[in-house]
């Protein structure tokens, strides 16, 4: 058998909305010769179609697909995000933020927070966000590009975007037909597997047609038609940690007068779980994340409403989860994609990128057809590793909760957690190091912001800064004085959004 005989030539994606048409879009844009892309979806099938909040990974995306900046912002209502802002997450009336970029520049051995521990033990009362200019620049309701200059501070950031997810996907969809990808509407009925080898082979339709494929994309979101209903990947259960399982997503309007949308994300911790606010071009995204547990569906909905910003304009739609994930994202040849692969909640924009993530890996460990099983086993250890990891960074926000005010705050500030977390609570606690482990999606700096924000104050600081010599106090204000300078030049975010569509 030649390498061409391998090749795979026919791919179908079960199910559109953003994790489809992405995938689509990716495929499409790849396997441009001889190899045959469909999507089947099925209008009558709603889409989850909140994920309206990203990370940096997302220009890369949209970078790999050709898209240009300008016909995105204008396609899907985007503007601009450069962290998100944790109000009420710790302590009840304390807030900080968890920025795209670094605290401070790289100056020395010694990491800038234990500097800024040191200046904070001598009297220093400045915030540690003080010393980010993701921060800087947000407060001021400002944007700017990053600078390739590594001695200006306009190098220490990075920018992801908020935008519609609804209209992402028919962007998206407008991508992937363009690039050859065809689309058949269809609801599917049945699932036809080889015997033998218990590959799939072919989806059937409820109005008789049949679609046969070699390789199978499973973005069928909570239902996952392939991996759960053909495959029967069980299901890793992860609510004891993240015990959210409902939300409550309700869009507003701006307020009345000039809008100059918050370049940033907000997440407000709450009764029974936390709001999030995401502000769009033409309206602003709401919704509330909560443990039904401690908290009714009715009431909060109830709660949401009467904590927005304008004018409702929509009804509340709820949404059921549980927080976990497939024990693999890739069997056979079904590759499960999206919501169908688990679910974390959207409290560090991750729902988005693990779309992405599942995509490049699918690209970068593509099959061909004997779909070799150390290919597979491959995908799924850095698929489960990576998604195992942001679980971790997410556990971390609830269990260095200082609140008890709540059922919920009580029980996650006294749960357990998982050994991986443990191991890296420990470490900060007893010097303020953070212990990166492969395939961390989130770097030490985001881990910071979450220890520092949330009043994880370590016992010790690096031994090495005693060595150094440095006048913290010094230097920080030196640090802060710069950023300040540069974000009062920065244009208005609104300002910003409109020359970047222009």
């Amino acid at each position: 058998m030649t390498h061409d005989d391998r090749r795979i030539r026919k791919v179908l994606v079960v199910g559109g909305g953003s994790a489809g048409w992405m995938t689509a879009a990716m495929l499409g844009q790849i396997l441009r010769r001889d190899c045959e892309v469909t999507l089947v979806e099925s209008d009558e099938i709603g889409i989850v179609g909140v994920g309206e909040a990203t990370i940096p990974p997302i220009r890369t995306f949209n970078q790999t697909l050709g898209i240009s900046e300008r016909d995105f912002l204008r396609e899907t209502k985007a503007t601009f995000k450069l962290g998100i802002e944790f109000v009420g997450w710790g302590a009840r009336d304390t807030r900080y933020f968890h920025p795209f970029g670094t605290h401070g520049r790289n100056f020395d051995m010694v990491s800038l927070h234990h500097y800024w521990l040191r200046a904070r033990a001598m009297g220093d009362t400045s915030p540690f966000d003080d010393h980010t200019f993701a921060w800087a620049l947000a407060r001021a309701g400002k944007m700017a590009r990053p600078s390739p200059d590594q001695r200006s501070v306009l190098s220490t950031f990075e920018y992801a975007y908020h935008f519609d997810a609804g209209s992402y996907a028919r962007f998206l969809r407008n991508q992937a037909e363009a690039r050859g990808v065809k689309r058949v509407e269809g609801k599917i009925a049945g699932v036809d597997q080889n015997a033998g080898t218990g590959f799939v082979e072919a989806v059937r339709l409820e109005d008789g047609r049949r679609i046969e494929a070699e390789l199978f994309i499973d973005c069928s979101g909570f239902r996952a038609l392939l991996i759960e209903g053909a495959m029967h990947e069980p299901f890793e259960d992860w609510s004891h940690w993240l015990p959210c399982d409902r939300a409550v997503a309700m869009p507003c309007a701006h307020p009345a007068g000039p809008v100059n949308p918050t370049p940033y994300t907000r997440s407000t911790a709450q009764e029974a779980g936390w709001q999030w606010r995401i502000p769009l071009q033409h309206r602003i995204g709401n919704g509330y994340v909560y443990c039904s547990g401690f908290m009714e569906d009715d009431r909060a909905a109830g709660l949401l409403a009467g904590r927005l910003d304008g004018e409702a304009l929509a009804d509340p739609r709820f949404l059921r989860f549980k927080a976990g994930r497939r024990r693999r994202h890739w069997v056979k040849n079904v590759v499960a994609v999206g919501l169908s692969s688990g679910f974390l909640e959207p409290l560090e924009s991750t729902s988005i990128h693990l779309i992405q993530a599942n995509i490049s890996k699918l690209m970068g460990l593509f099959p061909d057809r004997r779909f070799d099983p150390a290919v597979i086993d491959e995908f799924n250890r850095i698929a489960v590793g990576e998604t195992d990891r942001i679980r971790d960074f997410l556990i971390l926000h609830y269990k260095l909760m200082q609140r008890d005010d709540a059922e919920l705050w009580r029980y996650t500030a006294a749960m357990d957690v998982p050994e991986t977390l443990a191991l890296k609570l420990e470490h900060f606690r007893r010097n303020g190091r953070h212990i990166p482990r492969e395939l961390d999606l989130f770097a030490p700096d985001s881990w910071l912001a979450v220890h520092l924000g949330q009043n994880h104050i370590p016992e010790d600081l690096d031994p090495l800064i005693d060595y150094r010599g440095i006048d913290a106090r010094e230097w920080l204000g030196q640090l802060r004085a710069a950023m300040a300078q540069e974000a009062a030049r920065a244009p208005d975010h609104a300002r910003f959004v409109a020359d970047a569509m222009a």
